[in-house]
């Protein structure tokens, strides 16, 4: 204690000279001198400060944990920060706590020991790194925002992408088609022109011939000629009947009503109608057995799936061959099979005999239009029907459609 006391003016000049805080304890940690600025920095007059114990600089709650960093320094050597890496805390006579850093010098005089301490006020610095903790965590705040906004942005960017490859696609379709359509009406206009013109051609020379027979022996070849002339308007009426349909099937405007009726009228109705478009040696042998049935089902519908069918065994059928009809009756349904002895259909061309405008490879130079069987599915399975059909190349063709009853 002597030994500090003797140089303790030399101690005031040096330490007066430095702008931080120097304090120096003893081994039983008492206060033995403080400069001006520790003084000023505790709030504290000479006086009031030396001879203290050190714990009258440090906040309550601190001093265990204060004097364990003391007893850890004495027991090392050397010049070092006290409590490294942590925030050290020291109190003001008002008894505001600070935050400080502290660096510890021992020394001895006259052979007892002494700790210097250098003591900094860290309230500006401790509050700047609050500051930049704050401003780093709104900064991260800011980017994470940012970067949410930035996916949210991309995620709308690539769905927006999405839709105009969808738009797009579409757009590219819808032109693949209406180009499609376009081809499709050539072809149509050309088909109905095709069709159209053999038995109208017909008719005109019928027409013209018959008003060259004028004599009572000539009736026979007039007769002929009406006939041709007959066929050929029922032939333009069943095209244009199919034309309709198609019409009404693709708008949706198809209408069933469904009746009791005699099957018998309507078959030798077809038939009657059939006899007209005949080729030379060709007959159609009409169904046993239907001369007392009544069903119920749709009259007109059953006539035009008739109809067709019959036109299609008559126009791929040979000269001098058999067309036959056939009835089933059973419990709850109606089987009709028309066979003929025709061209047959092969067997790639099977699976697409019911397609629309379709017509198979060996058909091609024979007049049609390729909407006759696609009409026929459509209005069999629209009235709880089916259609089948089975077919051997240059033998014929057999075409089965089975009607439910109906029940009034």
């Amino acid at each position: 204690m002597r030994g500090f006391e003797k140089n303790k003016k030399i101690f005031n000049l040096l330490s007066e000279a430095v702008s931080e805080g120097i304090l120096v304890i003893n081994q039983e940690r008492i206060i033995m001198a403080t400069n001006h600025r520790t003084n000023e920095m505790f709030g504290y007059e000479d006086k009031d400060i030396n001879g203290n114990n050190l714990n009258l600089l440090i906040p309550d709650s601190f001093h265990k944990v204060h004097n364990e960093y003391v007893e850890s320094f004495s027991k090392s050597s050397g010049q070092r920060r006290m409590a490294h890496g942590r925030t050290l805390y020291g109190k003001r006579k008002s008894g505001e706590q600070f935050p400080i850093e502290v660096g510890l010098n021992p020394f001895s005089i006259d052979g007892e020991s002494y700790v210097m301490a250098l003591i900094i006020d860290v309230t500006g610095k401790k509050e700047q790194e609050r500051q930049i903790k704050e401003l780093n965590a709104q900064l991260q705040q800011k980017i994470e925002t940012r970067t949410q906004e930035l996916e949210q942005t991309v995620a709308k960017l690539t769905k927006e992408i999405k839709l105009r490859e969808v738009a797009e696609s579409k757009i590219k379709s819808a032109l693949q088609k209406e180009r499609e359509l376009n081809e499709l009406k050539t072809e149509f206009l050309s088909l109905v022109s095709h069709e159209f013109k053999t038995p109208l051609s017909g008719i005109l020379t019928s027409a013209t011939l018959v008003g060259k027979y004028k004599f009572e022996n000539q009736q026979e070849k007039r007769e002929k000629h009406l006939n041709t002339i007959i066929g050929g308007v029922h032939l333009l009426t069943g095209i244009l009947n199919d034309f309709l349909s198609l019409e009404r099937l693709e708008k949706g405007k198809e209408v069933y009503s469904y009746t009791k009726f005699s099957l018998s009228k309507v078959v030798n109705e077809v038939v009657y109608n059939a006899n007209m478009q005949l080729k030379d040696g060709q007959k159609i042998n009409y169904p046993e057995n239907i001369d007392e049935v009544e069903i119920i089902q749709d009259e007109r519908i059953l006539s035009l799936v008739l109809t067709n069918l019959l036109h299609n065994a008559i126009k791929y059928s040979s000269e001098n061959t058999d067309i036959d009809i056939k009835v089933e009756l059973r419990a709850d349904e109606i089987g009709f099979h028309i066979i003929d002895q025709g061209i047959g259909i092969p067997e790639k061309s099977r699976k697409h005999i019911f397609k629309r405008y379709f017509r198979a490879e060996n058909a091609l130079l024979i007049q049609g239009s390729g909407i006759g069987l696609n009409i026929v599915k459509e209005h069999v399975e629209n009235v709880g029907g089916n259609i089948s059909f089975s077919s051997i190349i240059g033998k014929g063709s057999v075409f089965s459609v089975v009607l439910p009853f109906g029940t009034l």
